[in-house]
């Protein structure tokens, strides 16, 4: 053939070119799914098939027990279905029964609250009667003051002190005391009686929590998370209300030692608290004042009895 000549095929003469595999790094994970099935397993497979046998009964007898187990896993499985079926019905009857029943309680709850509250207005009422029959003019007016059973009204300092906003039923360990309280976002019952005492020692004449006067009698206690005064819960932001000079008494109060302490949780775990002077503030009567050991002294020599207006 005419033409150009034909060159000779060019021989390599360096290495061998190699060829990789994209998987190559990944030889491990290839085996193991190349050969999921273990050499010895598929041996005794292919045995088994060579013989005839593929692992199904050949008797009559085996078929029929087979069969007999199959059927009894089905009877099983719909007698079980069944009876769930017809269950259900009855554990929703039991559930609104159970809702009923908690429904009438908590309205009967609410009827005998009602009840006592009726009936504590009409101790109160029976009491200020009895001071203006007992005293009468202005001596028993101060004495229903003192003791918390009149309502008050005049200046002083309105303090709110409410949760941190982060607070939550977990946290670190409680470095304000050793009462087994984590959470130290939340206020507790002992904050609340520090500022109850300061406010006392700074002048105050009546304190109010949240609308529940407080009297010689009363008692700041913790149930759980939730505050009681003269157990009654309390919920969070608990506003107090202290009747008296109320510039002097905002002023010795902060400068004292429960008004550094109630700094002290604003600053290292976020309660939130605000104190103003107010010009006219309005305090209820207590629930009711009683008192079952004291009794008035007869005579010249009458015991000096001293009462702190504090809170345990």
């Amino acid at each position: 053939m005419c033409g150009m000549p034909q060159q000779p095929p060019i021989r390599s003469t360096g290495a061998r070119a190699r060829v990789t595999r994209p998987d190559a790094s990944m030889s491990l994970l290839t085996n193991v799914m190349d050969h999921s099935l273990d050499d010895g397993y598929a041996e005794a497979a292919a045995r088994r098939e060579a013989a005839g046998d593929r692992g199904m009964p050949k008797t009559l007898r085996a078929k029929l027990g087979l069969a007999a187990g199959l059927v009894l896993a089905a009877l099983v499985v719909t007698v079980g279905a069944a009876q769930a079926r017809v269950s259900a019905p009855v554990v929703a009857k039991e559930r609104e029964e159970l809702i009923d029943r908690i429904d009438q309680e908590t309205s009967a709850a609410d009827d005998l609250e009602n009840a006592v509250d009726r009936l504590r207005d009409d101790v109160q009422a029976r009491q200020r009667a009895a001071l203006q029959q007992g005293g009468g003019g202005a001596g028993s007016d101060l004495v229903g003051v003192l003791a918390g059973a009149v309502e008050v009204r005049g200046p002083g300092v309105k303090l709110v002190v409410n949760d941190a906003k982060e607070a939550s039923a977990e946290g670190d360990a409680d470095p304000r005391g050793t009462s087994g309280f984590n959470d130290t976002g939340r206020v507790r019952d002992r904050d609340m009686q520090r500022v109850v005492n300061g406010l006392w020692e700074a002048g105050a004449e009546a304190v109010s929590i949240n609308g529940q006067r407080l009297t010689a009698l009363s008692a700041i206690r913790a149930a759980g998370d939730a505050i009681l005064v003269d157990n009654r819960p309390l919920v969070p932001p608990y506003t107090v209300l202290a009747v008296g000079d109320g510039d002097r008494m905002s002023g010795r109060f902060q400068n004292g030692a429960d008004g550094l302490y109630l700094h002290a949780l604003q600053e290292n775990f976020g309660v939130r608290t605000a104190i103003s002077v107010q010009e006219d503030l309005r305090l209820p009567a207590a629930p009711s004042v009683m008192v079952r050991t004291a009794r008035p002294g007869t005579g010249a020599a009458q015991p000096n009895i001293e009462s702190e207006k504090g809170t345990s």
